[in-house]
């Protein structure tokens, strides 16, 4: 009788634990409690298009992701890559110029 009280004991224990305390982000998915970060919209640097973020095309380049709205957008993008990253960077720049 004694260890079945201690394991009831330590059932309620556990559960009282994973519902409100340390476990509680298991099973609520509130770890870190705290609010998603906002995404930045994801632009197609060949052609402009808006992406979301798991969608379209997606090209690891010189350590940055790209991500293209289409697989002709990615090869041309394959073709010269410096022509578009280049010009990426500049809309980017006057991008952050015109929230100032």
């Amino acid at each position: 009788m004694d260890g079945l009280f201690s394991f009831l004991l330590f059932a309620a224990f556990f559960y009282l634990m994973m519902r409100f305390g340390c476990g509680a982000h298991m099973t609520h998915g509130h770890h870190g409690h705290s609010k998603k970060k906002p995404v930045e919209p994801i632009f197609d640097p060949v052609c402009g298009m808006k992406i979301a973020e798991e969608e379209g095309y997606g090209k690891l380049h010189n350590g940055f992701l790209f991500r293209f709205c289409s697989k002709k957008c990615l090869d041309e993008f394959d073709r010269s890559p410096d022509k578009y990253i280049s010009q990426a960077s500049v809309n980017k720049k006057e991008e952050h110029h015109h929230d100032a």
